[in-house]
């Protein structure tokens, strides 16, 4: 059972620096033989770079110096900041069903659609608003490997994770039936074969924006994930980077020992309201001060919800409600309601992932969050007006920044 109390009691006796090592020991004791530690997983192996079809772009080229000629080889390596994502990308399969057949029945599918999913559409929508973005799971070799790398490839996204030759990009099977209900069949592969070790290539930079989503929370690559924030430290002022969480209803399949892990990095959290409920009943918060949704309390009961988990949480909380906008809520502060984009809902999935993706763009090139989450907002509502087959399509950043700005207008 995860106990939020304990974990911040911890942290209460490492940070004070007497080294009372009994009291750390006994708590540290108490919560592990409460909670399952991580997975032990073994490191992936180490591969040369794929060739051919399924070769990684090439690096850009050093940034010139202020003079316009390039930088010497020795001098330290200068880039703009960027949007680094530690999630996992795969291949959906998608199909259009009347009804689910029987155990050894027979369903013919309408329409069958191929789409790259997992973190991609956020790495999409933050490359789309002009911000250097890279991607640092894992991509295999074969048909989706190659389909996901020609992507990467075409919209500038740079992938600096580990490559395995021996295994496939893994798959999943998202069955669409005509009562609006979806049903998904996973295979999993490179992506989710990560270690302890993943991550520990990555290059960070002052003023970096790291994307962690939860489809890199629950399978092997989550011990890569813990090595990460465990080595981040708890205190955000500290890091010359950010980095933006964003959990989803599947929180029951996170372990006790990561989760605690991850409060205590207090990253930036974004999320829904229904995953903003789970986190709060998984952490303790104290849901039952929120108001019963009757007639036009809407808001305040999610500014409550707000308050409530981001208090619980002691780290910057967004909490997303589609077309009536996101509420925004830092350390010690009052809850923001910003506003949203209303649109007509086209779409099959979720539009979360634009969201993220350009919140880290916005946080990159120096936003505020609530300035951040205003042109997410945006975006999230032009990528569902721009659906394909029901999948919200990234919007280009000058649409994007069109409509806040008419938005803005609007307002006075």
């Amino acid at each position: 059972m995860f106990d939020i109390r304990t974990a911040w009691r911890r942290l209460a006796a490492r940070i004070s620096g007497d080294t009372n090592q009994e009291t750390i020991d006994a708590i540290e004791a108490r919560n592990v033989s409460d909670s399952p530690a991580p997975a032990t997983v073994t490191p992936a192996p180490t591969t040369v770079e794929a060739t051919g079809a399924d070769a990684v772009p090439a690096p850009a080229p050093s940034a010139p110096t202020t003079s316009g000629e390039a930088a010497p080889d020795d001098a330290p390596a200068t880039r703009p900041a960027r949007v680094i994502s530690l999630g996992e990308v795969w291949v959906d399969i998608m199909m259009d069903v009347d009804s689910l057949p029987k155990a050894g029945g027979f369903a013919a599918s309408r329409s069958t659609i191929p789409t790259i999913d997992g973190s991609y559409r956020a790495l999409l929508a933050s490359r789309l608003m002009g911000t250097p973005t890279a991607h640092a799971g894992i991509i295999g070799a074969g048909p989706w490997a190659s389909m996901i790398r020609h992507a990467f490839y075409e919209h500038d996204i740079t992938h600096i994770g580990p490559d395995r030759l021996d295994a496939d990009t893994g798959f999943r099977l998202v069955l669409n039936d005509t009562n609006g209900g979806k049903t998904f069949i996973a295979t999993y592969g490179a992506e989710a074969q990560g270690g302890a070790d993943t991550f520990d290539g990555v290059d960070l930079q002052p003023g970096d924006v790291v994307s962690i989503s939860s489809n890199s929370l629950m399978d092997a690559t989550a011990a890569g994930v813990d090595a990460f924030i465990r080595q981040s430290g708890s205190d955000p002022d500290a890091r010359p980077y950010q980095i933006v969480l964003s959990p989803t209803s599947s929180l029951e399949r996170v372990n006790d020992r990561l989760l605690e892990d991850l409060v205590l990095a207090r990253p930036i959290w974004t999320c829904n309201r229904q995953a903003a409920v789970k986190l709060a009943n998984r952490l303790g918060a104290p849901l039952d001060e929120v108001p019963v949704t009757v007639g036009g309390t809407f808001d305040n009961e999610m500014k409550a919800l707000c308050d409530n988990l981001g208090t619980t949480l002691r780290a910057p909380l967004i909490i997303r409600a589609g077309a009536r906008g996101a509420w925004v809520r830092l350390p010690g502060g009052e809850v923001t309601h910003v506003d949203g984009f209303p649109t007509k809902a086209v779409h099959k999935r979720s539009a979360g992932t634009v969201h993220t993706g350009v919140l880290c763009a916005m946080l990159a090139v120096g936003k505020s969050l609530v300035e951040a989450t205003r042109v997410a907002n945006a975006a999230a509502s032009l990528s569902i007006e721009h659906s394909e087959n029901g999948i919200p399509v990234p919007p280009a950043r000058d649409e994007v920044l069109a409509l806040v700005e008419h938005g803005a207008t609007s307002e006075h």
